[in-house]
């Protein structure tokens, strides 16, 4: 055993292993204090957790910042995690996620400014433009409205209390003045999302996203590092006046990418194409010559729109609503949101469109009676009312 442990051969494999080795280590870049790096996670012990950096020696990292609001651990063995360079500890490399904990006083603070590294913070008071907060070693700084989040906090005393990360935008007169952003955070976090989801999206794939504003036009959804518009036209295969009725602020939906322009930054999706087309209906259930029952959608001054279903519309010609009376407009006859019965005449599969008729119905039809106008009986000419009055006095 001793000679095969001996053996040149062996030696010379692995002192070859070690050169090649350093020479890759020798053509990383020396970190300085503030670098941020992506380092995967090596191990994790009781309090320290141990990365590879690509450096020589190992990195270290505090397992407490890597802990949730429970105490639970957030990564892994083998995860990715981006930190900060601090410094050197002989064979050992300090890294950190943020600055925070302990009197650390303003020299830290101002290490943390230079170098770009996150501070933890709390919010303690609304003031005049946006918050004062709680720095490490008990430091003051603040924090415009603006640069709290992405969007504007519909409540600013909502958050009070809360224990956040931020970047120091400003550090002046030692110390005296400290003004921090948390929304510089967040735009980082959707930066390195956006990353990572430009290399799995397609168009046409099903993702779920949260509903971040509701507008006339359409609604805002996030899908996670990347916000895009749900169009009106998308909500579903009918006609939509409204989308607050149908999506709320923070309802999550599953949508389908409609487009991807990452150079505009522009993104957009689609519910309808989540549902069944109810056109694929037509020609087997909704069939020419056929009668159905149908609301009034729209009125217009050529016709009205009848709406079969969700998604299968018809128009009813002008020409076809008088019942031989010439009208000026179909709302002398209709209105809207009234049921009627039609018949199909014609179908236009390529354009997507029906022709409607009224469904005959008998003068005396109550059905009839709901949307059509009929004409009060005529009294007659004057010579009929004079023969008819001399036919009555002859008869006494």
């Amino acid at each position: 055993m001793k000679e095969h442990l001996d053996d040149p051969t062996e030696g010379a494999a692995e002192q070859s292993f070690e050169e090649m080795l350093a020479q890759s280590l020798a053509g990383s870049p020396r970190l300085e204090p503030g670098d941020k790096v992506e380092a995967t996670v090596l191990q994790i012990g009781a309090e320290w957790v141990f990365l590879d950096v690509g450096q020589k020696g190992e990195g270290v990292l505090d397992v407490k910042e890597l802990l949730d609001a429970d105490g639970v651990l957030t990564v892994a063995k083998g995860d990715t995690v981006h930190a900060y360079f601090l410094g050197r500890d002989d064979d050992e490399l300090l890294f950190t996620t943020r600055m925070g904990g302990g009197a650390s006083g303003t020299v830290q603070l101002e290490q943390a400014w230079r170098s770009g590294i996150p501070v933890d913070g709390r919010l303690e008071l609304e003031i005049k433009g946006g918050y004062e907060v709680k720095l490490a070693g008990g430091v003051r700084a603040f924090c415009p409205f603006s640069q709290l989040g992405l969007r504007r906090e519909e409540d600013p005393a909502e958050v009070l209390g809360q224990n956040l990360a931020f970047k120091i935008t400003k550090f002046e007169e030692k110390g005296r003045t400290i003004v921090v952003s948390h929304r510089a955070i967040l735009e980082e976090q959707q930066r390195l999302q956006r990353e990572a989801l430009r290399k799995t999206l397609k168009v046409g794939m099903t993702v779920r996203g949260t509903v971040t504003s509701v507008q006339s036009f359409g609604a805002f959804i996030d899908i996670g590092g990347l916000e895009g518009l749900l169009p009106i036209s998308e909500a579903g295969w009918g006609r939509t006046g409204d989308l607050a009725g149908l999506l709320r602020v923070g309802q999550e939906v599953e949508v389908a990418i409609l487009s991807l322009d990452w150079e505009k930054n522009r993104f957009s999706f689609s519910l309808r194409a989540k549902l069944t087309d109810p056109w694929g209906k037509v020609g087997t259930l909704y069939t020419r010559g056929s009668t159905y029952t149908g609301t009034v959608a729209r009125l217009t001054p050529f016709g009205a729109f009848v709406t079969l279903e969700e998604g299968v519309d018809g128009l009813l010609h002008i020409s076809k609503i008088g019942q031989g009376r010439r009208i000026n407009h179909p709302r002398e006859v209709l209105q809207e949101g009234q049921q009627l019965a039609v018949t199909i005449e014609e179908i236009d599969p390529e354009r997507r469109r029906l022709a409607l008729a009224l469904a005959s119905q008998d003068a005396g039809d109550a059905d009839t009676a709901g949307y059509v106008s009929r004409p009060a009986a005529s009294m007659g000419t004057f010579g009929d009312l004079l023969k008819a009055g001399l036919e009555k006095k002859n008869q006494r």
